[in-house]
């Protein structure tokens, strides 16, 4: 529980801050600095604090990068928190490049569900705004991990930007009632490696959900607790979409994660100014119950709410790509 009264049970596992994209709104063309090897928790101590969170009632881990699939030998890590008592949902965000090559390794280790991040479904768009021409390979990705019934929902997600993303509305609108997959829209978040951001930049929700809705009328679905997104079925019953309004409509009232960086710092909030280092404490020699009384001193400190959008916000120092999507 944090200090506001909130469960936690939704932890998101950074596995590298690496990523084979550079896309505009996340960092700049020639990338970042990169974390050393030795920075980066080994896969042996990511599923240390895994069982420690597990053990606390954490059911659902969600793992993330940078771009995950890049980390050597991932399906291995996979596997082993599998395998964690507890865990009851494995979720994987990446952006798909390699989702063909490993699908099978990915289903076989025990992945349950996957986000596939895909902000264009034009290819000239599409490496506009990540700087790869990969639309092709994605998609292929996308359907190899489609054949596997096991892995659902499968969501394909999309970052909402002014002056480019109302092109894409209705695209996106007509792939989700082709396909098995649940497109949602993610509002442009303070997070960028420019620290450029600004409120005119951000496409809200709502304004998507009007340009859908003239088209294909939408229905609401209830929000479940701590759902990150608005969820709508299409009134004719051809699929679903969805709206993660972070800037818009803040969701921090039932908020129930927590981040782990890949270098080892814990994050209770993806806008946090500040963070815990869990790696040098298991670096240390600590034992499971000296682990679990930092990360509960930590949680308990979780902040009320992120502030985006009001006077004096502080954009964190970290950009997405190095907190974990």
């Amino acid at each position: 529980m944090d200090g506001h009264g909130r469960r936690i049970g939704d932890l998101r596992v950074s596995v590298t801050d690496r990523c084979n994209f550079r896309c505009q709104y996340c960092m700049p063309a020639d990338g970042l600095p990169w974390l050393d090897r030795e920075e980066i928790l080994r896969f042996e101590e990511i599923e240390r604090v895994v069982r420690v969170f597990a053990a606390m009632g954490v059911a659902d881990v969600r793992l993330t990068g940078g771009e995950p699939l890049v980390r050597r030998d991932f399906p291995r890590l996979l596997g082993m928190l599998a395998t964690v008592p507890g865990v009851e949902d494995l979720s994987l965000t990446t952006n798909g490049y390699l989702l063909e090559r490993d699908a099978e390794a990915l289903v076989g280790a025990g992945l349950k569900r996957v986000n596939v991040s895909i902000d264009s479904l034009q290819r000239d768009r599409f490496f506009q705004l990540t700087r790869r021409d990969s639309l092709p390979q994605v998609l292929r990705g996308l359907e190899a991990i489609a054949r596997f019934p096991q892995v659902r929902p499968i969501k394909v997600n999309a970052v909402a930007l002014r002056g480019f993303t109302e092109e894409e509305a209705l695209p996106f609108a007509e792939f989700a009632r082709s396909t098995s997959f649940q497109v949602r829209f993610i509002e442009f978040m303070p997070l960028d490696a420019d620290h450029a951001w600004s409120r005119d930049q951000v496409l809200s929700g709502e304004e998507i959900r009007a340009i859908v809705h003239a088209v294909h009328p939408l229905e609401e679905v209830p929000r479940e607790p701590h759902s990150t997104a608005r969820v709508y079925r299409f009134a004719d019953g051809r699929g679903e979409i969805g709206f993660v309004n972070p800037v818009s409509e803040p969701f921090c009232g039932d908020c129930n994660r927590v981040r782990l960086t890949a270098d080892g710092r814990l994050r209770t909030c993806l806008f946090s100014l500040g963070e815990t280092d869990l790696r040098e404490v298991l670096r240390s020699g600590a034992s499971d119950a000296e682990v679990e009384q930092v990360i509960r001193d930590a949680v308990w400190r979780k902040e009320l709410k992120h502030h985006v959008g009001e006077a004096g916000f502080q954009q964190p120092p970290r950009t997405m790509s190095a907190i974990g999507g």
